[in-house]
């Protein structure tokens, strides 16, 4: 069942299950809180988890037209400070994952691990934003084929048969999502800065998950990133929805990383 808190006049949904080390479950771009529904109940045998709608997702409220990933980092601490939890693992899928490192960068005494799940610690090069801009721009006439578009090509071939209910709930999901979030995520994750040092300057337990099929992060740009930020790296061998195509995978790597 979700909660909420107020954030800046906005409301921010959460959910909090269990008992035990905290788990703090961040989603991606154009997915809330229920991304999670398959994972959590494993997860919380023995440990508490967190999961939360970030701004402009799910049932959480936009606020303003840039939702920078330090924003978003905000809304989690007040989540983590009205709950009184003063240490936490985040697992952050995609842009959770940037999340997960602005909130890592500001409280880095409250982190015992940080995971990135199809997720980098790299700024996105001089395409990605062209791209992001240019979607913000095509959003505006069209939004649903832009998100239908965007979201069915993270999946290759095979995946889209193969996991086409789930697939089709996360879509309909991501449907829900408004035109400010879009946008306002869009824009944050576009200005973001590379937080290499997040990785390599702490001393925390750092795992990066990545898909050998990703469309969005080449795996072997991860490989090196793990490398060079001394973090344990996993590898899938399907793409970027690594809680839709290799959700057991998921779920044995994140209970060994707990």
């Amino acid at each position: 069942m979700l909660n909420s808190i107020t954030f800046k006049n906005a409301k921010v949904s959460f959910s909090d299950v269990g008992k035990g080390a905290t788990i703090v479950l961040v989603h991606g771009f154009l997915e809330n809180s229920t991304m999670w529904d398959k994972i959590t109940p494993e997860l919380s045998k023995k440990n508490r988890i967190i999961t939360i709608d970030l701004l402009g997702h799910g049932k959480s409220d936009c606020l303003g037209y840039v939702h920078s990933m330090e924003l978003f980092a905000e809304t989690i601490e007040a989540v983590l400070k009205y709950l009184k939890i003063r240490k936490c693992i985040l697992v952050g899928h995609s842009l959770g994952g940037y999340v997960a490192l602005a909130f890592a960068e500001k409280n880095p005494l409250k982190i015992k691990g940080l995971c990135l799940m199809n997720s980098t610690s790299n700024a996105d090069d001089d395409e990605l934003k062209y791209r992001r801009e240019r979607a913000n721009k095509m959003v505006q006439n069209n939004f649903t084929n832009m998100v239908r578009m965007s979201f069915i090509n993270l999946f290759g071939k095979q995946s889209r048969t193969f996991f086409k209910e789930e697939i089709q709930f996360a879509l309909n999901e991501a449907l829900q999502t408004s035109l400010q979030g879009y946008i306002a995520a869009q824009e944050g994750m576009r200005i973001r800065p590379n937080r290499n040092h997040i990785l390599a300057d702490n001393n925390f337990k750092k795992l990066i998950i990545a898909g050998k099929k990703d469309p969005v992060l080449g795996y072997k740009d991860l490989i090196k990133e793990a490398e060079k930020t001394s973090s344990e790296i996993t590898l899938f061998h399907n793409g970027h929805m690594s809680h839709i195509e290799n959700r057991e995978e998921l779920i044995y790597t994140i209970k060994g990383f707990l």
